[in-house]
């Protein structure tokens, strides 16, 4: 079985490295497998950083499509015709693809109308808001998907109730703690983090991506006094790209306290989500994190696409509301926090469970 990986974005390498792994201990057991890492960007992409394979422990892809922009439907048509030739070149049984990017649409429509099989991972989630553009990805691929890999059973009920095949789902669980779990001995501590004067538990980490919350400047700087204040002095550490960083040094309020910082690297920013007093994100893949490693996480969404996180999780959603979120900082601060109970499959294991199944079909 020869099977192409689709990763569209640096977050799909942390979980697709777990399915390399797994594939590479099934091929040496001697079973007819093998894969191609495919990245539908370029090889010089900035925000695929030098150590991020290293970090990961697999090797750097072995294509690219070499496709980048803003604008979907642009993107999406360069994609499928780099697709195809990608295709024409390296034939595959199997085309993996991850989340819900236009990458994910795109590669998965090239696969099913050549008569591929489609494997979709992170299958189900949904915000029922089709005015997004990644609900509308999400729902193509999953409609079109031959395997539907699946973090949790409210993910399993999504794909039920529009009708998908009951035989397509397969509940392995959440793919993001294999990652998680095969590297937490290996998470390394910042070498700026001690000359900032941080301690274990003793600073607030800050993470920000989503351009709908950046651009809207009157709810960004509630949020950020908000936080700014409620912090009650402790250090925020924030690492941001350039874009991010620009918004938020225009609208936060100056605090000696706010550390704005460039991207890390995998296991750097690892480490500061395990030793963080809580975390301030609009990251579902960062709640997840926190949710293993049982750190207070305050979400700034309406929603989670894992509700597993804040039903049994240690996430708490306080959409975009600063009165919302000045009462989770101070229930944080103070020790007024749930501890985690670690969703069901969320045990390190769900790569096995992918590539049992791929070779039991």
């Amino acid at each position: 079985m020869k099977i192409t990986l689709v990763a569209g974005a640096r977050p799909n390498f942390m979980k697709i490295a777990p399915i390399i792994r797994a594939i590479n201990a099934a091929h040496e057991a001697g079973k007819d497998i093998s894969y191609r890492l495919l990245y539908t960007g370029r090889a010089d992409d900035a925000s695929l950083d030098p150590t991020l394979f290293a970090d990961l422990d697999i090797n750097q892809p072995d294509g690219y499509l070499g496709v980048e922009g803003h604008q979907h439907s642009q993107v999406a048509a360069d994609i499928m015709l780099a697709f195809e030739q990608e295709l024409d070149r390296h034939p595959a049984q199997v085309v993996m693809v991850v989340d819900d990017m236009t990458a994910t649409m795109s590669c998965a429509i090239v696969a099913k109308k050549r008569g591929l099989k489609v494997a979709h991972l992170i299958a189900g989630t949904r915000s029922f808001d089709m005015n997004m553009p990644r609900e509308v990805n999400r729902t193509i691929v999953d409609a079109i998907s031959d395997y539907l890999f699946t973090a949790g059973m409210v993910a399993n009920r999504n794909l039920n109730q529009e009708g998908m095949i009951p035989e397509y789902i397969h509940y392995v669980g959440n793919i993001l703690i294999d990652t998680i779990r095969y590297n937490r001995h290996r998470l390394l501590k910042p070498a700026w983090f001690d000359s900032l004067g941080l301690r274990d538990k003793g600073y607030l980490l800050l993470t920000l991506n989503r351009r709908d919350l950046l651009v809207r400047k009157s709810t960004l700087t509630d949020l950020l006094t908000t936080l700014v204040r409620g912090s009650e002095g402790m250090p925020i550490i924030a690492p941001m790209h350039t874009y991010v960083q620009n918004a938020v040094q225009a609208l936060a309020p100056k605090a000696d306290n706010l550390h704005l910082m460039p991207p890390q690297s995998y296991l750097n920013f690892g480490y500061l989500i395990n030793h963080a007093k809580g975390i301030i994100t609009d990251s579902g893949n960062i709640a997840e994190e926190a949710t293993f490693l049982d750190v207070p996480c305050i979400s700034l969404n309406p929603y989670a696409e894992h509700p597993e996180t804040w039903r049994v999780g240690t996430n708490v959603l306080v959409n975009e509301n600063a009165a919302e979120l000045s009462t989770a900082l101070h229930a944080l601060l103070h020790g007024d926090w749930k501890h985690t109970t670690l969703p069901d499959r969320w045990d390190g294991r769900t790569a096995e469970r992918i590539v049992q199944v791929l070779l039991n079909e």
